[in-house]
């Protein structure tokens, strides 16, 4: 009788089964990507938006070349947005289409097709330098959070810890309604909150005072409406009146309504990514080192946040008054 050493391989287990058809398909994607509900919503829906074009011609997707696909890119740029009330950005065809390749990406690894047709397609084009978002004034911000803090209603303490989160964190609105009271802590005599960013990324940011105090009322008065003790409220950190989360389009309403109150002349085309615009264009102002607000707002890419950074080209900010005072000093 011969003993082995050999250590025992496990039998390997038979390849999970493949999806069976679009939806299945677009659901295993998304469960193979690391990504935040929010994008994966947003992708889901991108995708979504293009399987119901091919059902409405009888195309088949995975038969679908970049002819196709043009002429729905062609089809996006005439789609009238529904909160905008105007035709679809070239940023926004583009990120449309950006979902639609790594969702074919995908099946040409599953061999569900022989190439990506989004690959082939003619996308827009777009301006990496500037943003469709319209923007606010610091004066614009003050105004706003005014307005919030004259808000009445049950819902306005809620409401202006929402406008808080947004003017002085600059989150995006998914991070906003992603939050969950336990997101909430404190790190080295920081009060903090943590949060899924945009790729699936950790993220942790700081608690101003200000922010702090606007949870802080929050809460109270959610702990005395339900009977429970701050301590021990449980779920999201901002809920409806029924405990739901609140979700995006609440927010939009939100920060169009305060902006009407506000007087602010542009309130009905703001979103809460407006306040994040704000957020970065008053960082660089005050003197923040760009890569210190890429890492607020959780930019890959320093480009990006310059795009945020509507005081950019403001002559006042030009490097050759620096440049022509340093030589100034030298000379005497």
């Amino acid at each position: 009788m011969v003993i082995s050493d050999a250590p025992v391989l496990a039998r390997p287990t038979a390849p999970p089964a493949l999806p069976s058809g679009p939806v299945e398909v677009t659901e295993a994607w998304l469960r193979n990507r690391r990504l935040s509900e929010h994008t994966r919503d947003a992708y889901r829906r991108d995708v979504t938006g293009w399987l119901r074009w091919c059902a409405g011609r009888d195309l088949d997707p995975l038969r679908a070349t970049f002819l196709h696909v043009n002429e729905y890119a062609r089809a996006l740029e005439s789609t009238i947005g529904a909160r905008s009330g105007r035709p679809l950005t070239p940023a926004t065809v583009a990120r449309r289409l950006s979902a639609l390749s790594s969702w074919y990406d995908f099946l040409v690894k599953l061999g569900g097709v022989p190439a990506n047709p989004v690959s082939g397609a003619d996308r827009p084009r777009v301006d990496r330098d500037h943003s469709a978002t319209v923007g606010l004034t610091p004066e614009e911000v003050d105004a706003l959070l005014a307005a919030a803090d004259a808000d009445t209603g049950a819902t306005a303490v809620r409401n202006r810890a929402a406008i808080a989160l947004l003017a002085d964190l600059g989150l995006r609105v998914g991070e906003l309604i992603s939050l969950d009271l336990t997101d909430l802590g404190t790190e080295r005599g920081h009060r903090s909150v943590r949060f899924i960013g945009k790729g699936g990324k950790q993220r942790r940011r700081a608690l101003t005072p200000g922010t702090g105090y606007a949870v802080d009322a929050y809460l109270a008065q959610r702990a005395a409406a339900t009977g429970v003790p701050v301590p021990q409220l449980t779920g999201p950190l901002l809920v409806t009146a029924s405990g739901a989360r609140l979700d995006r389009h609440s927010v939009f309403r939100m920060v169009r309504r305060l902006a009407r109150a506000a007087g602010i002349p542009a309130w009905a085309k703001l979103s809460p990514h407006s306040l994040r615009h704000a957020f970065a264009t008053t960082a660089r102002s005050e003197g923040v080192p760009l890569e210190d607000v890429q890492d607020a707002m959780g930019h890959a890419d320093p480009r990006t946040t310059r795009r945020y950074d509507r005081d950019r080209h403001n002559l006042d900010r030009d490097p050759a008054y620096v440049v022509w005072a340093a030589r100034s000093r030298r000379r005497g």
